[in-house]
Parts: structure tokens; sequence; C-alpha cells
């Protein structure tokens, strides 16, 4: 039986980066996104690779269309073996705590929590009967360690990373494994990468942030879903214990 990976948020960064790592392991690839464009060249990029990639445009902040979404996917794969969540809103709003509002986090659940949720148990209970499967996500380590001005987003994503350690340790003896990573790095090849060089170049002040590549986070995911040995990576290693509180 082919395995196979719905990737949901397949932009430039670790999403792409994850259809390819996965892809060189046999699964087939499921990407999902909101832009037609980019899955497009991506899924021709994966099939001159020799793998086999299914393209599925969707808004991923739009929950009441998870059950079409989910049969377009059935329709490809069936119910897929790994899934992976790392969509981002389009506008992520960081804001000081002091001017956080209901409003800002209210229209941030539905990408950040609630289709997550959805999907979840959609899929969730076909990796329990095969007794084989895996639910990923990659997000900002914020959701590990609140900052100062970096509220808002990041306060949800602390949410979504509560639910995903419960869920871990509900479903690891059901041969499901759940694994989370958080980066506290600038992600080389994105629009954020782009936007820091620019600013850095034009003398503006910008965090010190250290640069990560996306193929190496998609291989440390890889490595945390083979050897399950792990359900958190932090990256950089060592990065709470440079932050003062």
């Amino acid at each position: 039986m082919t395995k196979s990976i719905a990737v949901f948020g397949t932009g430039p960064g670790v999403g792409q980066a994850i259809a390819h790592r996965y892809g060189k392991e046999g699964y087939e690839v499921v990407l999902v996104a909101r832009r037609q464009g980019p899955l497009d060249l991506l899924a021709r990029d994966l099939s001159a690779q020799g793998i086999t990639a299914h393209v599925i445009n969707a808004d991923l902040d739009q929950t009441d269309d998870v059950p079409a979404l989910v049969e377009r996917i059935r329709a490809c794969v069936g119910d897929p073996t790994a899934l992976y969540y790392g969509p981002a809103p389009t506008d992520l709003a960081f804001v000081p705590a002091v001017d956080l509002t209901p409003e800002v986090l209210q229209d941030r659940m539905p990408i950040t929590m609630y289709t997550l949720l959805a999907l979840v148990r959609e899929f969730l209970p076909a990796m329990v009967e095969r007794g084989d499967g895996a639910i990923l996500s990659a997000q900002g380590a914020a959701a590990v360690h609140g900052r100062p001005n970096m509220s808002g987003w990041p306060t949800i994503l602390a949410a979504q990373r509560n639910y995903l350690q419960s869920l871990a340790a509900e479903v690891a003896d059901k041969g499901v494994y759940v694994g989370m990573l958080y980066i506290g790095a600038r992600i080389l090849g994105t629009p954020f990468e782009e936007d820091y060089q620019r600013r850095q170049a034009q003398g503006e002040p910008v965090p010190d942030m250290a640069a990560a590549d996306p193929a190496e986070l998609a291989d440390t995911l890889w490595n945390m879903h083979a050897e399950r040995n792990r359900h958190e990576t932090l990256v950089p290693a060592g990065l709470l214990d440079r932050s003062a509180f």
C-alpha cells in the first residue's frame, strides 16, 4: 500500500520542503494551499523527480469547507497516512499583549485551530484503525515562549500546541505519532527572509535571528516521525536558554 501525506499550507519554506522530503520517502503528496500557481509549479517539480503529487486549491481559513476538502483528498489518495499542518494567516498581526483584543484572536482562530481540529477528526479514525499514522506541524517558537510585542497569533499557536500535546499522549499507544517543530529562526527562501534582508541592507533595525534551511527543518520533522522518540523539537536548540524572562 502506497503511503501518502496531505500537506496543508504548502507555501514557500517548510511546507514545500515537507512535500519534497516525504515524496523522496515514497509518499504520494497532496498539496493544499490558497494559490493555484505555486502549487502547480511545485507539483511539476515533484513529478520531475518521480514523486506523485496532487494539487488542491483551498482556503484553510474556511473551516466550513473542510468536508468538501476532505472528499477531494480522499478522491486522490484515500485517507492519508500522514498530515502536515502549517498554514499561517495572511496578516500575522503581532501586537503588544497590552493591545490584544478578542477580535484579533477571533479572526485567526479558524486557520490556526478550527480547521486543524476538523481535519484531525476526519483523518484520525483511519490512522487508529490502521495502527499507523502521523500528525505533524511546524510553527513559530513564540508558541513556546511569549515575547514582548509578539502577542496575537502566537497566543493561539500556544493553544494549538496544548491541543497537540494532549493528542500526542492520547494516541501514542494506537500507532499514531504527533510531532511538533517550533522554529525561532528566519527561514531561507521565504517572504519573511526577503524582507529581513531588505531591511538589514537599508540599515533598519532587525532582530538578531539565526537562519534555517527549510530542507533541514523538513529532515528534522521526518526524523522525529521515523524515530518516534520525541514529540517536540525547538530550532535552534537552546533557544529558550538564551531567553530572559
